[in-house]
Parts: structure tokens; sequence; C-alpha cells
């Protein structure tokens, strides 16, 4: 039994000592055992692994990727790895990180493959390993600390649920004091059960509680990083969750965490992330986005109303009135402003919003002064503090109206959400500053060659790329035989590369201290799949879809009998679609929105008929190998909409300097999206099936048509209607 920690709210839990990480090895002992004889190298680890795996074979892109993360380890240069689906990239990149000395950092964009990662691919890993290494790999996950139950906060959470919860943006709680009074009944409920459950978790992890509570339950009894007085001044800090999982970090020889906060590690100077020399980033062409979206900031009426409740008990009534007045401010500024970028300097209402919250901060800091050990509540204390800090720097910032800043107004549809954000026009100069320095960075992606290479992603990564080179003779005779904005070959049963061998991959680039590779994939795309597009349709015009392309779609799904997922540009197209398929066809017809994702997907699976439609997050999120998908509709190139505020500003600062911001911002960003659209279809060496895209500028547009083809995966590639229709039947009939 470990010992019992009293909180000033007394508050006991019983602790049992947090393992230093995932296996029983500590740093001692790691070095002991490599210190016992000659280490395996990436390649022998990666041998163990895939033999350990019944029916296991190597395959060649994955032996070159762990070749080649071994030479860039030893030589300090950083790899970009194009690696395609089933390349079995995980362990291509794992292996090798176990000869390198700990710990190792492997940063993931979503939940999925971090899970994967952690439940399948390292236990294995670590049982395949362990004879050739003398003892067991250990592995560590590291989230943000908000993902973390804090003790502090659930001590004081009775108290601090009417200031938080009950109180909150009465206008987006249409229902009246009934409402109100069943969910302080229910969030009351959510917190006594997680009062429960701290007794008996062993890491706190909000991913291991189920079944789960409601994000407004969690914050109750969690910490963002920038409240928190850290573990020395907290009552509970020896016994700290975010703290344990810090520690389990620092002995592992693999930390697993995700881009999100490996992007707050880099804007916090690298001080949460334990140091490293190897940092692998999978999912790399979603990097950039994340760092964006944790140098954004943003101002909300209701965020400062709550900011101000919390700190009132530590103002004069003044101060709380000069914060509530702020706010008020903001809330009629952002009323009469429309939604959309501000391109011409804040509006005068949004200005003078501004100004008094600065002014309003920065008095109610000076009042609260420092946090210090003797005070009473200095976790309180401290969440007031970090709360004014953040309003008070976004408001400066926003006031700096900075050529580094894109400032806009956000609101949502229903109208409860009205928000002044800002947020960086690039972020290529932050990674080049933090992502790269004491440290070898492999980024690993399905998608990293866009327009068959990967400058336009190195560049989006921060680093130093050269410009394409010149056309070689044999290309440039290629062009002028098949014509600008052509495919290579047009004719049914060829590739939709110039390169005809099996495997074809994309040529490497390199720059300053950085080369990439591409390892391929090993399936047969021009025999397993064929993508087709309507060129002969009209060039979309309008929201929605199409007339015409609503009629291709039924045509194309009758033609196979379902088994269809649909991805679409809007939610409106797809509602479209799924009325249309419902209206004149039996077929099974799920609409994302209707119920869970999870439970879509499974449904999608299972149900051999079924139709899956919807927006942009399964365009990369669905993973259904098997006959259950042998059609992917697309129904309009993924270009990002003009009035995305991030995008527009970077294209309008392209354009100012003279080049093309379509081109360099729209175009790049539609062909990551359409590469992880069309790669929804081949997830397996026995799938097979059509990519139908039914936007004809894929095929038509000569500036930028060519340059997605290039991004996409070499399927057998067509525009004639009667071979897709022919192909799908033939995969209903077999």
């Amino acid at each position: 039994m470990g010992a019992a920690g009293v909180g000033s709210g007394g508050y006991r839990r019983t602790v049992t000592p947090p393992r230093t990480a995932t296996g029983s090895a500590t740093k001692s002992a790691r070095a002991g055992s490599r210190r016992r004889g000659a280490r395996p190298s990436g390649t022998e680890l990666l041998a163990a692994a895939v033999g350990a795996v019944p029916g296991g074979a190597e395959r060649p892109g994955q032996l070159q990727m762990t070749t080649a993360i071994e030479e860039c380890v030893a030589g300090g240069e950083h790899l970009l790895v194009q690696a395609g689906t089933g390349t079995g990239k995980s362990l291509a990149y794992l292996a090798p990180a176990l000869t390198v000395d700990g710990p190792v950092v492997v940063s993931t964009a979503t939940l999925a493959l971090q899970s994967q990662l952690v439940d399948h691919d390292l236990p294995r890993l670590a049982d395949a390993v362990e004879p050739l290494l003398g003892r067991r790999p250990t592995f560590a996950v590291l989230k943000g600390r908000h993902h973390y139950l804090c003790l502090a906060r659930l001590d004081n959470s009775t108290e601090e649920e009417p200031e938080d919860t009950l109180f909150d943006a009465p206008a987006a709680r249409p229902g009246g004091g009934t409402k109100w009074l069943g969910e302080a009944g229910r969030l009351g409920k959510q917190v006594e059960r997680l009062r429960d459950w701290a007794e008996k978790t062993a890491t706190g992890d909000r991913d291991e509680l189920d079944p789960g509570v409601d994000d407004q339950a969690w914050r109750l009894v969690s910490m963002p990083a920038r409240e928190c007085v850290g573990a020395t001044r907290c009552p509970f800090g020896q016994e700290c969750f975010a703290e344990a999982s810090r520690a389990r970090a620092r002995e592992a020889d693999i930390v697993v965490t995700n881009h999100s906060l490996l992007a707050v590690d880099m804007l916090a100077d690298r001080h949460i992330v334990p140091p490293h020399k190897l940092l692998i980033v999978d999912e790399a062409h979603e990097l950039a986005d994340r760092v964006s979206s944790a140098a954004q900031a943003e101002l909300v009426p209701e965020l400062i109303d709550r900011t101000t409740r919390r700190a009132r008990p530590l103002l004069r009534p003044e101060t709380a009135e000069a914060l509530t007045a702020a706010g008020d401010a903001l809330a009629v500024g952002l009323a009469e402003a429309p939604a959309g970028r501000i391109t011409a300097g804040l509006p005068t209402p949004l200005r003078e919003a501004c100004t008094l919250l600065d002014a309003a901060t920065r008095s109610a800091l000076d009042a609260i002064g420092d946090v210090k050990s003797d005070d009473p509540d200095p976790v309180r204390k401290q969440q007031a503090k970090a709360a004014l800090d953040e309003l008070s720097t976004t408001a400066q910032r926003l006031l700096e109206e900075g050529d580094h800043d894109v400032a806009w107004v956000e609101k949502n549809d229903s109208g409860n959400r009205r928000a002044l954000v800002v947020a960086p026009l690039s972020v290529a100069g932050t990674l080049a500053t933090h992502l790269y320095d004491e440290r070898t960075v492999v980024a690993t992606s399905a998608t990293l060659a866009l327009g068959g290479r990967f400058d336009t992603v190195a560049r989006a990564l921060g680093l130093d790329a050269p410009p394409p080179a010149p056309p070689s003779p044999a290309a440039a005779s290629l062009a002028a035989r098949t014509g600008p904005g052509r495919p290579a070959a047009e004719a049914p049963g060829r590739r939709l590369t110039a390169d005809a061998t099996p495997g074809a991959v994309v040529p490497a680039t390199e720059g300053p201290g950085w080369r990439s590779l591409d390892v391929g994939s090993p399936f047969d795309y021009a025999r397993q799949g064929i993508l087709y597009v309507a060129a002969h349709l009209p060039r979309p015009s309008v929201s929605g879809l199409p007339e015409a392309a609503g009629e291709e779609l039924l045509t194309l799904v009758g033609a196979l009998g379902g088994r269809t997922l649909g991805l679409f540009s809007s939610r409106r197209a797809a509602q479209q679609a799924a009325e249309l398929l419902r209206a004149r066809t039996d077929l099974p017809v799920l609409l994302q929105g209707e119920e869970a994702l999870p439970l879509l997907v499974r449904r999608f699976r299972e149900e051999r008929a079924s139709c899956l439609f919807g927006v942009m997050s399964l365009w990369q999120g669905v993973d259904v190998p098997g006959d259950a998908c042998q059609l992917v509709v697309i129904d309009r190139l993924p270009f990002p909409r003009p009035d995305e505020p991030l995008a527009a500003a970077r294209a309008a600062a392209v354009d100012a300097g003279g080049g093309s911001g379509f081109a360099a911002v729209s175009v790049p960003i539609a062909a990551v999206r359409l590469a992880q659209g069309v790669g929804r279809l081949i997830r397996a060496t026995g799938d097979r099936g059509v990519v139908a895209v039914l936007d004809s500028r894929l095929e038509t547009a000569r500036g930028y048509g060519p340059f997605l083809r290039r991004s996409l995966p070499p399927f057998w590639y067509t525009t004639r209607p009667e071979v897709a229709r022919g192909a799908l039947e033939r995969l209903a009939n077999s």
C-alpha cells in the first residue's frame, strides 16, 4: 500500500508509485546491456520483428527505409520519407530507433496511429527484439497536461463547479432553469465518478476512463499547462499524474507523443518533451497545420466572463468591473463585425475592445502579484493569473497587427460562437528554428511528394529546398508527345505515371542538411485499381452536388451495388447525395452526422451493400480493407474554400510578392487532401476497386491537373465512363 496524499481541501488518495516506463528496465540497465556486447543494427532488429509475425515477410521498401534512417542518424542529416500504404513504415522506423541512445520521440497526428503504436506495434517489437538486445525495450506515452486527471482540481471541483459551468454562457443554454438544474446534477454525478476513478487509476489518463465523461466535466478535474503552479508548489505535486507521465518518458527507450504537444514543446523552447537525439514525425503532412493551431489564439466574450469570475476574489471591485466592461465591448464589436478575414485593420469597435482588455488585464495582473509558496490557495491564484495573462497577450498581439499574423472574425451557423482569432501567416520559420536543432528529424507519410517532388512539403516544414530542376531530355520528349496537361497514358491498361515499372517512385530531392526518399508501396496500383476522372461532366460551379454529378454517382454506385465511400467537399453535397440515393435506390446509405462516426464505419464495414457519405474527416479517417469498400467517389477537387482565412491570407501574400497564391498555396493543399482521399481505396494487397473523381478539372486543367495527378498513387487511369462502369460491374459479379 502506498502513502496517502492530503490536499488543502482534505481529499485523500492512496498512491501507487508510478512505473518508470512500460516494462521493467531503467536507464542504468539499458546502459549496462549496451556495454556488454555489440549492439544489433536496425536492419537486424527489423528482421527479428518481421520474423515474429505469423507469415511475415520483409518488404523492400521497409528495409530501404530502415537503412536510410540509420544512415541519416549516423551522418546527422534529416530525412523525408514517403512510404505508401502497406509499406510497414511503423516497424521500419521503430527498429532503427532502438539503436539510438534514448529516448527516441515518435510523434503522430491521430489518436488512431498513436493507439496502433502503443497497443500493437511496440509490444510486438519489444517481444521480438528482447533476445537480440538482452533486455526488453521500454516505451511510454506522453500527452498534454490537460489529458491527465489533476488531483488539485479534483480537490476543488465542488467549489469550482458553480463558477465554471453552471453560469457559463446563458445565451448558449436555451431551455432555462430546468435544464440548468438537470445539467448541474449530471455534472455532479460525473465528478463523483471521477473521484472514484482517481482512487483506482495508475495513470490518470483520460483515454483509460471507460465509460468516459463529457468535456465539461473533464475541464473541472484537469489542468491546462499554463495554469499549473508546478509540482514543487502544488500540495499534490508528489502524486501528480502528468509529472509521473513525464518521469516515465524520461526513462523510456521510445516516447510516443502527438503533433499538438510537439508543437507546444517547440513554442515553449523544448522544455516539455524529454531531450532526445532522434525525432520521428509520422503523418508529417499534418505537422505544419498543428504548429499553426498551437500558435493560434482567440478572444471570446465567454472566456473573458469566466476569467473575470475566477479572478474576482483576488481583485478590487473596480478592477473586476473593468474586465467585465472589456468583455461586453468585445461582444458588441463581434456582433457588428462580419465573419471572415480582417484585411484593413481591426474595426474600431474591436480595436477599442482589445485596448480596454489589455489595460484591464494588466491592472488585474498587477493586483494579483506573484504566486508564493505561502499563498493560501496557490492553485487558484495561478489559474487566474494564467487566464489573465493569456487574454492580455492575445489582446496585445491583435493590437500590433503584425505582417506575420492573420486575424479574422469567426462565427458558427447557430450563432452561439463568436470569436476574434489571430494566427501566424506562416510557421515555416518557426519549424526551421525549433524543429531541427540538436536532433535528427525523420518526417514520414504516405503523402509527402506533391506533384512528383518533395520540395513543396520540405519548404512547408522549414527546410531549404532547391527550385525544381529543368526536365531531362527524355521527360521533355514525353511532354512534347503527350501535350500539356495530358496524362502520360490515356488508354485503359496504362499507368498514370510516365514510368511503366511496378512500384514507380518519386525521384529523390535534397537540400542543405537533408535528403528525401520514396520507398514506394508493395501494392500494384495499376492492377488493383482504376482512377476514373469524369472529364465529360461540366466544370463544377455551384455549391452542393450538381445534377450531372448526381446522375454520374447513381450510375457508378448502381453498377457496383453499393460498397461506396463518398467523400464530399461540403456537408450540403453529402446530404444531397444521400437523399438522391435513398430516393432512387434501395441501398443502405449512411450519412456522417446521423450517428457517431465509429458506429457508421463499423456498419459500412459489415453491411456489404451500404454506402457511407461524409466530409473532410472521412478523407483520412477511414480504413476499410477488403470488398466492403470498392468504390471511392470524390465530388470535386478539395481546394480550400475562399473564406478559409489562413489559406486566403497566405495566397494573398504570395500574390503580393509576384507569385501565384493559387499555385503555391491552394494547389498543394488540394494535392494532400486528394491523395489522402484516394488512398482510402487500396488498403491491402487483395483490395481492388475504382476511384471516381466527378470533377473534370483533374483532367482538363492544364495548369494544375498534371501536378495533382502526379501526387496520386499510379492507378490505371481513364476518362472513359464505360471503362469505369464495366470494371464496377465485374467487381459486383465477382
